[in-house]
């Protein structure tokens, strides 16, 4: 699926920073909010340019039950990013239905970041090609930060639903080996 919404001034600010201006700061990185510890990681704070990045989250139910049911989109993790040397913002587009996992408690519920990314013709080239890179987890030399969430619900037996935006950020970079 390829889609994306804006001008070329939104897609490509221009920016061409150099790789070397960044530091990783956070590989691993999780928050807790109620019963519920939201989990992101890279494998590696640098990575080959032009091949895959190794990124995970995980959902893990911490409450008194022996489980919990939860609602959510297609996934309840999402992926999104930014390209900082180049100030690109790498959308995470999501299929809709509602789907129902049930969390044991103290074993997390895990996916393997597969790709994201969307363009149109009316986007600049450059960010075209960048784009179809990524897509094909193919990933340019670049600065990245995740600003990865899991979004889902839970709702009780007398129909209360409490939703749930737990964020967490990494970061890495891809480099020329």
């Amino acid at each position: 699926m390829l889609t994306a919404c804006g001008t070329d001034e939104e897609t490509y600010s221009g920016t061409t920073a150099s790789i070397d201006d960044f530091s990783v700061k956070n590989t691993e990185a999780s928050s807790t909010e109620g019963d519920f510890i939201y989990r992101l990681v890279s494998e590696k704070e640098e990575y080959e340019s032009g091949g895959p990045v190794e990124l995970y989250a995980e959902l893990e139910y911490i409450g008194e039950e022996d489980s919990i049911d939860i609602f959510h989109a297609g996934s309840a993790f999402f992926f999104p990013m930014e390209e900082k040397t180049r100030g690109y913002q790498l959308d995470y587009p999501m299929i809709e239905p509602l789907l129902t996992t049930t969390l044991t408690k103290g074993e997390p519920l895990r996916e393997q970041y597969a790709g994201s990314g969307a363009y149109s013709d009316q986007d600049d080239d450059r960010y075209i090609e960048f784009m179809k890179q990524l897509t094909s987890n193919q990933f340019p030399r670049g600065y990245y930060v995740v600003n990865g969430y899991a979004d889902f619900f839970t709702e009780t037996a007398d129909g209360a639903k409490t939703n749930y935006e737990i964020h967490a950020e990494i970061d890495f970079k891809v480099v020329d080996k």
